[in-house]
């Protein structure tokens, strides 16, 4: 037999056996067991960041404005922080947050302004205080911990997803 001859596949040995794909869907099986609980921890993780990120720049809207409309005070709804691109700033809309988040929904998340304290000055309501709150939109899916903060500036958390913040952020 010559060499030509023994590279050439007869009948008999084409293709995987069912023992070789059962062992490489076993292999596979297993792999995947393994990943997909660490991506969707990853992913609530990363949602959770972006939750404790976006309190802090609502926190900083707050702030800016505070000093810009000192008449009003602090905002008591996420679209007076808001506003479209093409409209002049005013304190009904400011333009001082993403839509995304002025809309109240982002990454895995929902954000409200809540518990706002309103004094009457020379006809003039005003602002002085307020507390934002991030829960997840489906708490062990988009998040685990929920997330809030208030005029003191300091973010904290309820590990049970709630808006019952005791615990501050590191």
């Amino acid at each position: 037999m010559t060499l030509k001859n023994r590279s050439r596949r007869t009948g008999n040995d084409e293709g995987f056996t069912l023992i070789e794909l059962l062992i490489v869907m076993s292999i596979i099986i297993i792999i995947a067991t393994f990943a997909i609980p660490n991506i969707t921890r990853i992913k609530r993780q990363g949602n959770e960041t972006s939750a404790i990120q976006s309190i802090r720049a609502i926190v900083a809207a707050q702030l800016q404005y505070q000093q810009t409309y000192p008449a009003n005070g602090y905002a008591c709804d996420l679209k007076a922080l808001g506003g479209d691109k093409g409209t002049a700033p005013s304190p009904a809309a400011a333009g001082l947050l993403q839509p995304d988040l002025a809309g109240g929904q982002k990454a895995g998340y929902t954000f409200a302004i809540v518990n706002c304290n309103k004094v009457t000055i020379n006809n003039q309501d005003q602002y002085t205080s307020y507390e934002i709150t991030a829960v997840p939109q489906k708490i062990g899916n988009t998040g685990d911990r929920g997330f809030c903060s208030d005029d003191s500036q300091q973010v904290k958390y309820d590990p049970k997803g709630g808006t019952a913040c005791t615990q501050p952020i590191q």
